[in-house]
């Protein structure tokens, strides 16, 4: 699985909700936004990513073979990536911890970042 993003990234942020804990098997995501869904292109494997929407308009793409969280899709085009599938520094850090309200027990959130007990909509 290979994709390009022409652009940077925004919007990098942390979501420890219980939906986000069980797509990502772990505490919580690592997502970050495109500028533009024109700014993604796959450039291989495209074929090998399965979706699974989480709810109208809304949903997720995924390795076929291993699993991996890949991206976010909104409606037919990928709205963001996963911070971990990124190989390389992707020029952006998280900027909040959303839904902390809702964390783990054994979340302990750490670094910088602002946390929110619900969804932040403007981020750092």
């Amino acid at each position: 699985m290979r994709y390009r993003i022409d652009g940077a990234l925004k919007n990098a942020r942390s979501c420890h909700c219980s939906r986000c804990r069980k797509a990502f098997s772990g505490a919580a995501s690592a997502y970050a936004e495109l500028e533009s869904p024109k700014s993604f292109v796959w450039v291989a494997g495209a074929e090998n990513v399965t979706r699974c929407s989480s709810q109208v308009d809304w949903g997720l793409g995924f390795c076929r073979t291993c699993g991996s969280t890949l991206c976010g899709y909104f409606k037919e085009s990928v709205h963001g990536v996963t911070l971990g599938c990124v190989n390389g520094d992707p020029g952006i850090e998280i900027g909040a911890h959303i839904f902390v309200g809702s964390k783990a027990p054994w979340d302990h959130v750490g670094g910088d970042a602002p946390q929110f007990e619900g969804h932040q909509v403007r981020l750092p």
